[in-house]
C-alpha cells in the first residue's frame, strides 16, 4: 500500500498477497476497498453487512406504513388545489 492511502485501501496485487490480513480487517475494522490500476474497485465487507444491505425490508402492512417507509418521508408538498374553473367554450 502507498503511504498516502488509507489502511482500508488496497491495490489488487497487495490484496492478493495479504488476503488473510485483508479478510481480518474487513471483519474487524470495516469495509476494505480494493482497486486495480487505480480505477476499478470493489469493497470487501462482512457477510452480516451484506445481508443487511440486500435483505428486503419487509412488506408494509398497510398504506400508512408504506408511506412512512418512503425515502421521500418528510418532503414538503404543496397540495393546494387550483380553484380556477377553466375557460368558457362555445358548443
Amino acid at each position: 500500500m502507498k503511504a498516502t492511502q488509507s489502511t482500508s485501501d488496497w491495490q489488487l496485487q497487495t490484496a492478493k498477497a495479504r488476503f488473510s490480513e485483508l479478510f481480518r480487517k474487513a471483519r474487524t475494522e470495516g469495509p476494505q476497498h480494493i482497486t486495480r490500476q487505480g480505477k476499478e474497485s470493489v469493497t470487501m465487507i462482512p457477510t452480516e453487512e451484506y445481508v443487511k444491505l440486500t435483505q428486503p425490508k419487509g412488506k408494509p402492512q398497510n398504506l400508512h406504513d408504506f408511506l412512512r417507509q418512503s425515502p421521500l418521508m418528510g418532503v414538503k408538498l404543496d397540495l393546494r388545489r387550483n380553484k380556477e374553473v377553466g375557460r368558457d367554450i362555445k358548443l
